[in-house]
């Protein structure tokens, strides 16, 4: 399949794996794609929890995305660095994995998850269970080909009805069909949980620009209470939406919810502070 484990897969290499607990490992940012958005780092500390969580069950069973009680936003990224990962697993059986993680470049910390809770699936019902063992396998020992992964499609966020400063509305089309599908996953296409948090995400900092004005920069600094509650499949249309919540000098909190239909499907609070020269 074309794209198979290059397309949405952030893991090259797994240096060192303690079977139900520590799991280390790193990967390259190919140096041709235009940008590596921050919730692809999550995507990679949340790759390499998956990994240790399979092997921790014998690859009857994978992680989806459910809940992160918090995730702190450290530091960007450019393309051609590369993220030196860590995740510790708290807790993992056919049921769910619980577990903590984060992503560093050249020692310094770019991002931080903790308290993050997966639902375990049936492996054989989203991909092949001989192909997933065979790819650890490699990764534990020469590692994967890096450069493998061309960037993103450009998802397109259409604004909607807004209450200036208030509230921000846009409706986003999930692709019918796109290269990280190969990836997310091959016998059952899933919209990744890490796509979706980078669209309300950016449906958020719409609404801080204007809430706050433009003299500053305003960054995104943690996410908590990130919660995934169903499956999105290729194809469907979001409803994304973001509320001023809490607002002072030091920062602005903003709720987002992501709705098919009227369903709800995600939600998330994240807090913004303005960028400083220190």
């Amino acid at each position: 399949m074309a794209g198979r484990f290059c397309a949405f897969s952030f893991v090259d290499r797994i240096t060192s794996l303690e079977r139900g607990g520590s799991v280390r490992g790193h990967y390259s940012i190919p140096a041709k794609v235009e940008a590596f958005p921050v919730s692809l780092v999550a995507e990679a500390v949340g790759q390499l929890a998956a990994w240790a969580a399979m092997t921790a069950v014998d690859f009857s069973h994978r992680p989806v995305a459910g809940i992160a009680g918090r995730i702190e936003l450290l530091s960007i990224v450019q393309p051609g660095q590369v993220l030196d990962l860590g995740a510790d697993l708290e807790s993992v059986d056919t049921d769910t994995v619980g577990y903590c993680g984060t992503a560093c470049v050249a020692g310094r910390p770019v991002i931080r998850l903790r308290d993050c809770v997966g639902p375990m699936v049936p492996l054989k019902d989203f991909d092949e269970p001989d192909a997933v063992r065979e790819r650890c396998v490699l990764l534990r020992t020469v590692g994967a080909t890096a450069g493998g992964f061309l960037g993103l499609p450009a998802l397109v966020l259409e604004r909607g009805p807004c209450e200036r400063g208030r509230l921000a509305r846009a409706v986003l089309r999930v692709p019918s069909g796109a290269q990280f599908f190969a990836d997310h996953f091959p016998r059952r296409p899933v919209f990744p949980g890490t796509l979706l948090m980078h669209a309300s995400m950016q449906t958020a900092a719409m609404l801080v620009e204007e809430f706050c004005g433009y003299d500053a920069t305003w960054l995104p600094r943690t996410i908590s209470d990130m919660k995934l509650r169903s499956f999105i499949s290729p194809g469907v249309t979001l409803n994304l939406e973001a509320r001023v919540t809490v607002s002072s000098e030091k920062g602005v909190s903003v709720a987002t919810e992501s709705r098919l239909n009227q369903r709800l499907v995600g939600s998330a609070d994240v807090q913004f502070s303005a960028e400083t020269d220190s």
